[in-house]
């Protein structure tokens, strides 16, 4: 069986690549799904060109347009890290993915219920990370869905069944043309 593939934010997978130089490896998704999926990881902020380890960041401002901040500096990355999903973006459309599955509350990376700072430094929990809310505005209907969620079984299988879809769309697709 052909597998199929599917972005996934490289932490996930056991990649060192987190801020503090550790990973959020998910057993699961790598050894459940990882026998139907073909992985694309994808680090926005190591792609983007940040060191492992390195200074947290946190979005900032209005959770409709935040910031991307680093913590202690304030140095702001938004700008950056927009441009360099831009390109991305254009690479991964060349790579028929049918999903994408990102790290919960991650500042680039959070699919949804990100933390969003203030101007009095109170958060809410309103914002999207950047690259994932780029990712989403390319792909409108790529399945997507964030780690955390995926423990909700209604929430896995109905990814899941999204992503099969989206796969037989492709093939349908590749075959008739």
């Amino acid at each position: 069986m052909e597998k199929i593939k599917i972005g996934i934010s490289a932490c996930l997978l056991g990649e060192n690549v987190r801020y503090d130089g550790g990973h959020q490896w998910d057993r699961y998704l790598t050894r459940t799904l990882g026998r139907y999926f073909e992985w694309v990881p994808v680090c926005p902020e190591v792609g983007y060109g940040l060191p492992v380890p390195r200074e947290a960041m946190r979005l900032v401002g209005d959770p409709a347009a935040p910031r991307l901040v680093t913590v202690r500096s304030g140095i702001d990355h938004t700008a950056g890290m927009k441009a360099w999903a831009e390109k991305k973006l254009l690479s991964l459309a060349k790579e028929s993915l049918c999903g994408f599955i990102f790290k919960s509350k991650s500042p680039s990376s959070g699919m949804t219920a990100v933390k969003v700072y203030g101007d009095e430094g109170v958060p809410s929990r309103r914002g999207t990370g950047i690259f994932a809310g780029a990712f989403m505005a390319r792909f409108p209907l790529m399945p997507v869905e964030d780690d955390d969620r995926l423990h909700d079984p209604v929430l896995r299988e109905n990814f899941i069944e999204r992503v099969f879809v989206s796969h037989r769309r492709q093939v349908m697709m590749r075959n008739h043309s």
